[in-house]
């Protein structure tokens, strides 16, 4: 039965929406599940381009996540495919309940690429609130969030639009530490001489990791873990360097941003992230106490500003072994909102 019910609702989301994927193995009691993917038209700097995304929807949902990925990363990073019962964001979201939309940014996947030079974080959060209006009212209830430089744009999103109902923010604080963060940018390569995307019209100002830096980069110190790291290897991505202007100045100069935003944010990182914890310029991420007081002073009041810190990873957390615990909070904390 469940079979027969499955298929009769990829044949509507055929004629309707988009392509019907496979469903996902469901847990005890949990809503079936149908996935499209969606393309959205939308206009940046004067220019026309597109967002892709896919969008799963456990049957009854009325809340969805929207969800975009950080710098190196396209929306597969919240689908991670390398164990996904423990390290798949989207499919525990959907057993929770929750629709969830995971984006390409601009530059990255199968989102359009324009030149590099128009791709800023304030671009980008753009395009996603473009995205956002498609949403509503097919979902009552809309959350944005985003994984590290991914977050910048989430809180830029609702801080400029106010548009959503709650704002998830993980790999990101408000305290960059530059003396980590600089030597992993330093050690990019434009992606144009990186043999994945060879063939690829990106131009130069596209950057990327150089090959085997990435567990040093954004999981140490938690486990290394070799079949995890060749698909987050295979699964890379790129980003644009402009958009690492606006969010180092959201990160390290207190802008209006997320003052703005006037809906409840959860912010999410691993204790081992010292892109953003720890001296000498981090945040204190010592516990969920420290890393609340340490951010609230960036948010408004009306923010009532939540947080929570994964033990034993570092920048990457979809990645963790023990990724379903911030998981777990995440859909807590969203029932609060709505």
């Amino acid at each position: 039965m469940r079979s027969l019910f499955f298929r009769r609702l990829c044949v509507g989301v055929l004629l309707t929406a988009g392509t019907c994927l496979a469903a996902p193995a469901l847990p005890a009691g949990a809503a079936p599940v149908t996935c499209e993917e969606v393309r959205v038209p939308v206009t940046v700097a004067g220019t026309a381009q597109s967002v892709f995304g896919k969008l799963c929807t456990p049957l009854g949902a009325t809340a969805v996540q929207v969800l975009i990925p950080g710098g190196t990363y396209n929306g597969s990073y919240w689908d991670v495919e390398y164990a996904p019962q423990t390290r798949s964001y989207r499919r525990s979201m959907n057993d929770a309940g929750y629709a969830t939309l995971a984006v390409d940014r601009l530059g990255t996947g199968r989102s359009s690429k324009p030149l590099s030079a128009l791709v800023t974080a304030s671009a980008q959060a753009s395009a996603v609130h473009q995205v956002v209006r498609t949403l509503r009212p097919r979902f009552t209830t809309v959350f944005i969030g985003g994984h590290s430089i991914g977050a910048a744009m989430a809180m830029i999103e609702a801080g400029t639009y106010q548009d959503v109902d709650g704002v998830i923010v993980t790999g990101m604080t408000h305290r960059m530490n530059l003396v980590t963060v600089v030597p992993v940018l330093a050690n990019m390569i434009p992606a144009a001489l990186d043999l994945k995307f060879l063939g690829t019209t990106l131009d130069l100002g596209y950057l990327t990791t150089a090959p085997g830096t990435r567990y040093r980069a954004f999981h140490s110190p938690g486990p290394e873990v070799s079949d995890a790291m060749a698909h987050d290897e295979a699964t890379k991505d790129v980003f644009a360097a402009t958009e690492a202007v606006d969010t180092l100045l959201l990160t390290n100069v207190l802008i209006p941003f997320t003052q703005r935003i006037s809906v409840p944010v959860l912010v999410v990182v691993g204790d081992g992230d010292t892109h953003f914890c720890g001296r000498p310029l981090g945040s204190d991420c010592s516990s969920a106490a420290a890393l609340r007081a340490s951010e609230a002073p960036f948010f408004a009041e009306a923010a009532r500003l939540q947080a929570y810190v994964l033990d034993g990873y570092g920048h990457s957390i979809n990645y963790a072994p023990n990724a379903p615990t911030y998981h777990r909070v995440v859909a807590d904390w969203a029932r609060t909102v709505g």
